[in-house]
């Protein structure tokens, strides 16, 4: 109800907004003198405002045209190499006569936002990697006659994909598919797969969260199973495609993220209508950018959402050598092919310091020149994957690994 609530909110809203646009648009416009006023810039900015706080934002798309490899621009374009109901695989096709690059799978999480978050990743790995990037699907997107799709399908999809690109690739997880992939690399290591990937970056993920527990982590270990599955578990409604579909709600998992950091999201509204009514351009432009990401949500199905909260936050399986796929044991010390590189943020507020380190001791039978560890100073989760500092220390890293440990 508590969904069907939320979309007849936004449909009577949907007036006001059109109203707000209207009224932006008049005291934007240069051919309006007021436009050039304080007070119409602030009628201008308060109306931009009103209309972005209460929009539903669409999917972003990845709108990445060109990169440079060797010191020489090259034309990108995106391409659908593999599909099923709840993912997409995305090659990012290089143009024209380029020499042959290792090829990258990178792992986008599936905890709310969608892949575009990783695109100052696959533009810092562009230039070095033939690069696949998992493009999930909303699951509110999904008719109910596509079937189920929890845990156990996520590490199918994982496998299935390093299949299609064959041996030798190399496997990126971002933050939550850390687990999974780790779980499909050591099924497939331990069925001797022909398909296994040359190595393995894990970056940010919950491996194990007995370790320096986050917020996030207590709040599992506090409330049980049952209250995530009682509270959080909502039906789509009339008229998504996957209407009736039991999901865990995309704009509710947003309502967590922005209240972990609430005066921060607060300070960065009032400063973007600052700049507008200063006519700051280029700040404000920043902040769209931003918002226009993280603001874009999709559902996860309830079945995905809550085996993992079980499996990875509540019963801690994996460390615990108790996670199993279809019943088979998932035994991370299977793994001896594989190169492990693990990458942390030392103020890494979502996956503790440690937590992904943890899968060091999980693949023990491991060589020590197969496997490397990185603390990146002075970043937070985000800044393991995205921005200067990833771009400037942690690529190359990626990069040197990836190049060092080729099948």
């Amino acid at each position: 109800m508590f969904y069907h609530l939320f979309e007849m909110n936004h449909a009577a809203l949907q007036p006001a907004r059109a109203c707000a646009e209207a009224m932006r648009q008049f005291y934007g416009n240069p051919d309006n003198p007021a436009s050039s006023t304080p007070l119409g810039r602030s009628m201008a900015a308060a109306a931009e405002l009103f209309e972005r706080t209460t929009r539903r934002y669409s999917k972003p798309e990845f709108e990445i045209a060109e990169t440079s490899v060797n010191g020489r621009a090259v034309a990108v374009s995106e391409e659908v190499v593999w599909h099923k109901a709840f993912c997409r695989l995305l090659h990012f096709r290089k143009e024209g006569s380029v020499s042959p690059q290792p090829r990258l799978l990178i792992v986008a999480p599936m905890s709310g936002h969608y892949a575009t978050l990783l695109r100052g990743t696959v533009e810092a790995m562009l230039p070095h990697a033939d690069i696949y990037v998992t493009d999930w699907v909303d699951a509110r997107m999904v008719p109910l006659s596509q079937g189920q799709f929890d845990l156990d399908d996520y590490i199918d999809y994982v496998t299935q994909m390093l299949a299609h690109l064959g041996p030798g690739c190399h496997v990126m997880a971002v933050c939550q598919p850390s687990v999974p992939v780790l779980a499909a690399v050591s099924l497939m290591e331990a069925r001797r797969d022909e398909n296994l990937p040359a190595s393995m970056t894990l970056m940010g993920g919950p491996i194990d969260t007995r370790i320096n527990p986050t917020a996030v982590n207590r709040l599992a270990q506090e409330r049980g199973i049952d209250w995530f599955r009682n509270n959080v578990i909502m039906q789509v409604p009339w008229p998504n495609p996957g209407v009736m579909r039991d999901v865990y709600p995309g704009f509710l998992q947003l309502s967590g993220f922005m209240s972990m950091n609430l005066d921060r999201h607060v300070t960065a509204h009032r400063e973007f209508f600052l700049h507008l009514v200063k006519n700051d351009g280029e700040p404000a432009e920043k902040h769209r950018e931003f918002y226009d990401e993280y603001l874009a949500v999709m559902d996860l199905t309830a079945e995905f959402y809550l085996q993992t909260v079980d499996t990875v936050f509540i019963r801690h399986a994996l460390p615990r050598g108790e996670m199993t796929h279809r019943g088979e044991l998932i035994d991370p010390s299977s793994i001896t092919n594989v190169a492990l590189l693990t990458i942390e943020g030392e103020n890494d507020d979502i996956s503790g310091l440690g937590q992904t380190e943890a899968a060091h001791a999980l693949c023990s039978s491991l060589s020590q020149d197969k496997r490397s560890h990185y603390v990146q100073p002075e970043v937070g989760h985000y800044g393991v994957f995205n921005g200067s500092r990833f771009r400037e220390n942690i690529a190359p890293r990626i990069v040197s690994f990836m190049n060092n440990h080729k099948s």
